[in-house]
């Protein structure tokens, strides 16, 4: 661990220098600034944890001492010095582990209706509804990007961004099916019925990380349609893109004109592209952990909302949260906190991280 901070911090103190003699290097000086501010707290802590380990050295001398009175200080200390050297050797493990360099980045959030029909539609706004209370309280921003509805306010699709810092890091654990379990409105007999909706989230891609050539795209458009036949627009502003290799179908309506539509249609396009290829990644780097823990896939179910009972379990965890109304009105870091605290803690244990380059 030390070998590995030791190389930080040189390239710290080199940073350092770089950033005085690029003083007139507005670009180059901010690239450098940024590097530095990535890798400070590792040498913060690093600094911390070497003075803690030179006054463990010491007490541990004075505990030689003939003095009876030396010996008890130097107990005192240890007792005090040791469990902080401990819990800062892991913060210091945990920060040289390599970090998925997606997590700073924006995410496109898909939501569809899955089993259960009008219900499952509902269910779908809910969600909808959940993650953009909870990007209110990161104070992100959410802009609707695709949405397919259905008469009684659900959704059959909805595809939203997510802007805002870490905003990957956190709503990256929400990718999976979502199971409610509610009497709907239209169920005379009070029964419970059981209805789910499925959630991607993709990191948000620049054109520069995902090369799309002209020739692997079939571009049509068409008439957007409006609500009840009101609206419509009489020029044909709807794109829909299709990616030939993988058959990957996008399509937007939403905005007024044909390019604003292409556009969002290739950033969906190239964010769900990017998150097939690091899903092959992963599962060529991870198979041991794989079968550990699970594949991922979102075919797996990873979260039941019981509205009876009031409960939210989330199944990976084995954690429930009995304030369903909170969690739906996005108080959902409970969750996320703990599905962050496992993943950290199995790349620890098996020694790897999830070193997602661009390389």
């Amino acid at each position: 661990m030390l070998d590995k901070v030791r190389v930080i911090e040189e390239r710290y103190a080199e940073l350092g220098k770089l950033l005085e003699e690029s003083a007139g290097d507005y670009q180059k000086a901010a690239e450098l600034a940024r590097e530095r501010a990535e890798i400070e707290e590792i040498v913060e802590k690093a600094q911390k944890y070497r003075r803690m380990s030179q006054q463990v050295e010491e007490a541990q001398i004075l505990q030689e001492s003939a003095e009876q009175e030396l010996r008890e200080l130097a107990q005192i200390e240890l007792a005090e010095l040791l469990p902080q050297m401990e819990i800062l050797e892991g913060q210091l493990k945990s920060l040289l582990l390599p970090k998925d360099k997606r997590d700073e980045r924006n995410v496109i959030i898909e939501i569809r209706a899955g089993t259960g029909g009008d219900e499952a539609a509902l269910f779908a706004a809910d969600l909808y509804r959940m993650y953009t209370r909870y990007a209110e309280r990161k104070n992100w921003t959410v802009e609707i990007l695709s949405m397919s509805e259905i008469g009684i306010g659900g959704f059959k699709e909805i595809i939203f961004s997510v802007k805002g810092r870490g905003a990957y890091s956190r709503l990256k654990y929400e990718s999976g099916v979502h199971r409610v379990q509610r009497v709907p409105t239209t169920e005379a007999q009070g029964r419970i019925h059981t209805s789910t909706a499925t959630v991607a989230v993709l990191a948000e891609v620049e054109e520069v990380d995902v090369q799309i050539p002209e020739s692997d795209i079939r571009m049509e458009v068409y008439r957007s349609a409006g609500a009840g036949g009101q609206n419509v627009q009489k020029n044909s502003t709807a794109v829909r893109i299709t990616h030939i290799p993988t058959g990957i179908v996008v399509a937007c309506q939403d905005e007024r004109s044909q390019l604003q539509n292409r556009l969002r249609a290739m950033g969906i396009l190239r964010a769900r592209l990017y998150d097939m290829e690091q899903k092959k990644r992963q599962e060529e780097l991870e198979a041991t952990r794989r079968a550990q823990v699970g594949t991922g896939e979102r075919s797996e179910k990873i979260r039941t909302y019981n509205y009876p009972q009031s409960r939210v379990t989330d199944h990976r965890i084995n954690l429930s949260s009995y304030n369903l109304p909170a969690i739906m009105d996005g108080e959902i870091d409970t969750f996320i906190d703990e599905l962050s605290l496992r993943e950290e803690s199995e790349r620890l244990s098996a020694g790897i991280g999830e070193d997602d380059s661009d390389d």
